[in-house]
Order: structure tokens, then sequence, then C-alpha cells
């Protein structure tokens, strides 16, 4: 089960994610499922480091991706928008796939 946890701070801004473990829809290297949601939250990473310039913490190896992005850069509408449609993204793989994803959403982080 892979499961995606979107973290909010206590203003409800999303302030960081976290992905661990595998989908398992498919053998590893042909798993759809898993590659989605990886290439999703990779493509959120790069719009993030990239695009906005943000400093991010990150943590990554196999089976697992943690973000997280300073408090300062919450309101920055860019910020906003990339992190909240890779949150959109992954609750729709999880309501298509339940048995294999998991979408969470935390607050107070």
């Amino acid at each position: 089960m892979l499961e995606v946890t979107f973290f909010k701070d206590s203003r409800d801004r999303l302030s960081s994610v976290s992905a661990e473990g595998h989908a398992g829809w498919a053998d590893y290297g042909q798993d759809v499922v898993c590659a989605a949601a990886s290439a999703l939250l990779q493509a959120a990473r790069l719009g993030l480091e990239s695009h906005v310039g943000l400093p991010l913490q990150a943590e990554q190896h196999e089976g697992v991706l943690k973000l997280s992005w300073p408090e300062s850069s919450r309101d920055d509408p860019r910020v906003a928008a990339i992190v909240a449609t890779a949150e959109l993204a992954i609750e729709q793989i999880a309501r298509q796939y339940p048995d294999h994803v998991r979408a969470v959403r935390r607050t107070g982080a």
C-alpha cells in the first residue's frame, strides 16, 4: 500500500507531503499506479524547486518521498497551486485504486 499524507499547518495551509510504500498494483517496474503517484509528486517537487525556487527539505529513497517547504512560502499562490494540484491528483488515484493507494490529510504540522 502506498500512503500519501498531506500535512497542513495550524493556519490550514499545506506544509509538507510524505509518501511511503508501494502501491503493489503490479510487479516492480510494471506498476503504473505507483508510477503515476510518483510522477505527480516528482512534478510537484520540480515545480516548487525550479519554478518557484523554493529551498525544500527533502528525503527521497526507495519507497519514500518526503517534502516540506518553508512557512514563509505557504501563502504564495504558486506554492498553494502546485501542492493543492498534487493533492487533488493523488486523491483521485486513491479513489480509483483504494486497495493500493491511501491519501491522508493531517493538520498541525
